[in-house]
């Protein structure tokens, strides 16, 4: 009771450490695993771990018996890789950047082999045990990117990058390791390639992918067809995976892992109700399973099998991975691209193994070694090796190799929208043609819908219960406007994410009640021209739906063109718009600005001042209209 009581309250510290610190949970996982594992035969009294996960009849101490540790294993890696497989979209893939496209594909292909040539000839493994250590070090993975593209202030391109490589290439390399393994053990533990085994291999293929596909349809026709309340989705969702996968496993050993990739992978592609909802749901899942997995498989490792790490193959065989394989990846995989020199090499030290790779690996070592494969033992450590080695220096040397290398972006200008109403759609669409990188938030679909009809950037989420510091695509933003109808809403936005995403400026629409204040009351978190609420804007969007720009020469004109526009509808200030393009929100107080000469313009948007408006945005396309 009390070991595991002490795992998930460990594993829960763990990732609110990594949260706090902004490292990935990894890190702290594996370590505390340690400590209470292997190293902790250092300091006990009787020399044996605190943790054990296997139970020892000898001492009368572990948690699983026999093979149930495997067992628990497989079945959390199965629902993690399912997890990994929602994320797998056909549209992505098709939608992807040649150079990331090829990261994922002829990056992999090169790490797979330079990875098993090195593993064979440097550390002395047999070829399937170091092809199969290979698969495993292929994937980064979003849970260790993340807390560096969130630390790390990169230019879009870097980050971009990086962000879709992690994302697709966890699925991915586990679906590579899963296929090298399958065919090692459809030889039965000779590891032979012979014709049986590559028939046993094609028959796990073939099981793994059969049932993968036709548990995904059945789970899709039940929610579909409603045969599921709610309330029970994201649990019938769990048993229909736990379900596949032991059926696979049952008619072929080892296809258990393929079955829930492909499952995954189905599902992200067809249009499932509430996909987005199970996916949270596994979130939290994964992030349980996660923080225990990972305790008690660094727990389970032997002192003696980490002491094989002391073997100067080892360092050799790191450096070679971080030195030698990640560049010749990612080298080959950009050329011809628009990434210059530099940014390939920053994308090169970037690295890191994450979860997925720690996690198969000690799932497949434990098997392999129970079978009696020679040289399995050797697979676990090595993976945990490049997994802490890469996370630790990239974690600590990712800002200082950007800012030699100047990938940093030289200032945080991305706009992000809270709310993607008609009026908020309108002045992002002026925002994002005037060269600025603007992202909207809203829980309404149709909201979301509209915005990307327009050609914008938006995402369906809610700010109350979703984390919008996990949005790889908010990396770049230095102001928020808060735009809804809620005025509580637009409260906590701005309350919650002023630090995240407030570094030069955090603004929201005022309320009437608050419109009705002395102008000297008015909070400095307001916007545009603190007369007008949510109504007034949404009003002028539908019936005025232009964005116009009116010259200005000084702050005295801009103060009269303001207070005519006050007296006169349809008509709402929103920027300033400086001789070099910038575009920055106009103060409360008009004395901050220094405006002298040609080239500054305030932005409005409703009716023109005249006839014949000077520059005007066009209105939203049909299918984005309200």
């Amino acid at each position: 009771m009390y070991e595991m009581a002490g795992i998930i309250i460990l594993g829960i510290f763990a990732q609110w450490l990594a949260w706090r610190i902004r490292v990935p949970a990894i890190l702290p996982l594996i370590l505390i695993g340690l400590a209470v594992g292997p190293i902790s035969t250092r300091y006990t009294p009787d020399g044996t771990k605190l943790l054990e996960p296997v139970y020892q009849p000898a001492l009368d101490k572990g948690l699983f018996p026999n093979q149930y540790l495997f067992y628990f294993v497989s079945l959390a890696i199965g629902i993690i890789l399912f997890e990994g497989g929602l994320t797998l979209k056909r549209k992505e893939l098709r939608g992807m950047a040649p150079a990331i496209g090829r990261l994922i594909s002829l990056g992999a292909a090169v790490t797979f082999l330079g990875g098993g040539l090195a593993a064979y000839f440097i550390m002395g493994l047999s070829a399937p045990l170091s092809f199969l250590f290979a698969a495993l070090i292929i994937v980064t993975g979003p849970t260790v990117i993340a807390p560096i593209l969130q630390n790390v202030p990169l230019n879009r391109k870097v980050a971009t990058i990086l962000k879709w490589e992690g994302i697709l290439i966890d699925p991915i390399g586990a679906l590579v390791a899963v296929l090298v393994f399958d065919f090692i053990v459809s030889g039965h533990g000779a590891i032979a390639f012979t014709s049986h085994a590559l028939l046993a291999f094609v028959y796990i293929m073939i099981t793994g992918g059969v049932v993968g596909l036709l548990a995904a349809l059945l789970l899709y026709q039940f929610i579909k067809r409603n045969r599921v309340p709610h309330y029970l989705t994201n649990v019938f969702t769990l048993a229909v995976v736990l379900l596949a996968f032991v059926l696979s496993e049952y008619f072929a050993h080892e296809s258990g892992l393929l079955t829930v990739v492909v499952m995954g992978t189905v599902l992200a592609n067809m249009d499932v109700p509430q996909l987005k909802e199970i996916q949270f749901f596994k979130e939290s899942i994964s992030v349980l399973l996660i923080s225990m997995l990972f305790i008690l498989l660094a727990a389970n490792i032997d002192l003696a099998h980490l002491q094989l790490l002391l073997d100067w193959r080892c360092l050799w065989l790191f450096l070679f991975v971080i030195l030698v394989l990640r560049p010749a990846a990612v080298f080959l995989s950009t050329r011809g691209s628009e990434l210059h020199f530099r940014e390939k090499l920053f994308i090169s030290w970037v690295g890191p193994r994450g979860i997925v790779a720690a996690g198969i690996a000690s799932l497949f070592g434990l098997s392999l070694t129970n079978d009696g494969i020679p040289g399995a033992e050797y697979l676990t450590p090595l993976v945990f090796m490049i997994v802490l080695g890469t996370v630790l220096l990239n974690a600590t040397t990712a800002r200082l190799v950007a800012r030699w290398l100047g990938v940093t972006q030289e200032a945080s200008n991305g706009i992000l929208f809270v709310g993607a109403n008609k009026a908020a759609r309108l002045i992002a669409k002026y925002l994002q043609d005037n060269g600025r990188h603007v992202v909207l938030v809203d829980s309404n679909e149709k909201n979301v819908e509209r915005a990307r009809a327009m050609g914008l950037e938006a995402l369906r989420a809610n700010i109350f219960t979703d984390d919008l510091e996990e949005q790889f695509e908010l990396v770049d933003v230095g102001y928020l406007l808060a735009f809804t109808s809620n005025a509580d809403v637009n409260e906590f936005a701005v309350t919650r994410y002023r630090k995240v995403f407030g570094e030069n400026g955090t603004f929201r629409l005022l309320t009437a009640e608050e419109l009705r204040q002395d102008p000297a009351e008015l909070p400095e978190t307001g916007i545009f021209s603190y007369t007008d609420d949510y109504l007034n804007f949404n009003e002028v969007a539908r019936d005025y739906p232009y964005i116009h720009e009116e010259p200005i020469r000084s702050v005295d004109e801009l103060r009269q063109l303001i207070r005519q526009m006050s007296l006169i509808d349809f008509r709402l200030p929103l920027f300033i718009k400086y001789p070099d393009g910038f575009i920055d929100i106009i103060p409360r107080d008009l004395d901050q600005l220094s405006i002298e000469g040609e080239g500054y313009y305030l932005v409005y948007m409703g009716k023109p001042l005249d006839t014949t408006p000077r520059e005007a945005t066009r209105q939203e396309p049909a299918a984005a209209r309200e």
